[in-house]
């Protein structure tokens, strides 16, 4: 089959992929830091329409990512994928709903006559913005916090209590993630932004906006890695049993020097990312560079380490690991050919990039199409 990989050399890879995806999620999420900001970073009626349409041009790839993501776990690793959309369904059902209200406010902002008005739609942008990031970053930190559920002989799972995923938020430690997200997505709306728009009057916001959002940034990113390392993680032993294991996630990450370095890359990339948009226009590439291996070294530490990436803190032996969520190995193999697309549709994305910011964007391209 795949080159001869054996089942848990592809559960590695996909796992691999997973990563990456959620990299590049986080990545898009310039669109949503970015609709968070169209206030702060414009004066009059133009320059809100500015920005907006900068972002219009670009949120369809967000979008499509999160559905990418959703769609590779639902292949590769189906029992996380039923457990989590299945059982915490809630916490799922308000980001689907944030996203959607995006979709809307994006098409019928400008429309002549909408029933709501423009303000409605710029709310619901904002709503987008923070809250369907805050939560993503809720969600993705119950990787680390472990989520109220157990798993019957069936493998059906059964939630304990009613909130279904949104008793998340009761954990405050699981706040650290959410900002960390809210506030570098800012960080790469403004950076795209100066990178994107030509108008020096909204470089100058968005460079003295970067500053003040990366004040916010680092605590609670810093405060993330700092719990997960002193912690105690939800560790697999060699017979497959799950126990509390202390500082469980900071051991993986030593026993794991590749991931740790994609690590101090990826935090690096961001710094410079974040020092070259201050001083010229292009530092959204290494600050999304940046931002894409700091994340995948987040999902490798979690995932590849001896540790469940979707543990159960109620029943610790329903626990899910890469090697007991995933697909079969046929099906994995298969995907695993598919997946050879993904460079060529990468490189398609890149092209599009290119080919949308080769100009500057001024109020002069407002006169054609604008959201």
């Amino acid at each position: 089959m795949f080159f001869g990989l054996s089942h848990s050399d592809l559960q590695v890879y996909w796992w691999v992929i997973q990563s990456l995806l959620g990299g590049l999620l986080v990545f898009m999420f310039f669109v949503q830091g970015g609709q968070g900001l169209i206030d702060r970073l414009s004066r009059n009626e133009e320059e809100k329409t500015l920005l907006i349409t900068c972002l219009g041009r670009k949120w369809e790839l967000g979008f499509t990512t999160l559905v990418l993501f959703g769609g590779a776990a639902f292949a590769a690793f189906p029992l996380f994928y039923s457990t989590s959309f299945g059982g915490a369904y809630w916490v799922w059902l308000a980001i689907l709903f944030c996203f959607i209200i995006q979709a809307v406010s994006y098409e019928y902002r400008k429309k002549q006559g909408n029933l709501l008005g423009a303000k409605t739609y710029e709310v619901f942008l904002k709503i987008n913005g923070i809250l369907g990031v805050f939560l993503i970053g809720v969600a993705v930190s119950t990787f680390f916090s472990g989520s109220a559920f157990r798993l019957d002989s069936q493998n059906f799972v059964v939630w304990e209590g009613e909130w279904r995923g949104l008793e998340q938020l009761k954990n405050p430690f699981n706040y650290l993630l959410g900002f960390a997200l809210v506030f570098v997505s800012r960080i790469l709306a403004d950076s795209y932004f100066i990178n994107a728009i030509g108008l020096d009057s909204i470089r100058h916001r968005a460079r003295r906006d970067i500053l003040i959002n990366t004040i916010f940034f680092l605590p609670f990113f810093l405060g993330f890695l700092a719990w997960i390392c002193l912690k105690s993680g939800f560790g697999v032993s060699e017979n497959g049993v799950v126990e509390m294991v202390p500082h469980l996630y900071f051991h993986n990450f030593v026993q794991n020097p590749l991931i740790l370095i994609l690590l101090l890359l990826g935090v690096c990339g961001v710094l410079a990312g974040i020092y070259q948009s201050i001083k010229g226009t292009r530092g959204i590439f290494a600050l999304g560079a940046g931002v894409v291996l700091a994340v995948m070294a987040v999902f490798l530490n979690v995932g590849l380490g001896k540790s469940a990436f979707y543990p159960s803190s109620s029943h610790l032996q329903s626990s899910l690991t890469i090697a007991n969520a995933s697909s079969s190995y046929y099906t994995l193999s298969v995907m695993a050919y598919v997946s050879l697309v993904i460079p060529f549709v990468l490189a398609y994305i890149v092209y599009v990039w290119r080919a949308m910011d080769a100009q500057k964007l001024t109020d002069k391209d407002l006169e054609g199409h604008s959201y």
